[in-house]
């Protein structure tokens, strides 16, 4: 499931929240996934290439209204 799940965001190019275990929550899309990371695409900001044991969750914030 988490690999058809990572397919679907990269294709889609959604908009992502990545929070780590560490509290930080970094934005982006994901443009890459394999089976030990994920590579996280930033607008105006270095692209991060972030290991999947440091992931808490990635939730797709493509349905949310920006306030």
């Amino acid at each position: 499931m988490e690999a058809s799940y990572l397919a679907h965001l990269r294709e889609k190019q959604s908009p992502v929240a990545v929070k780590l275990l560490d509290g930080e929550t970094v934005r982006g899309w994901v443009e890459y996934y394999d089976t030990n990371m994920i590579r996280l695409t930033r607008e105006g900001a270095a692209n991060l290439f972030i290991y999947k044991q440091q992931i808490l969750y990635i939730a797709d914030e493509s349905g949310r209204r920006k306030l």
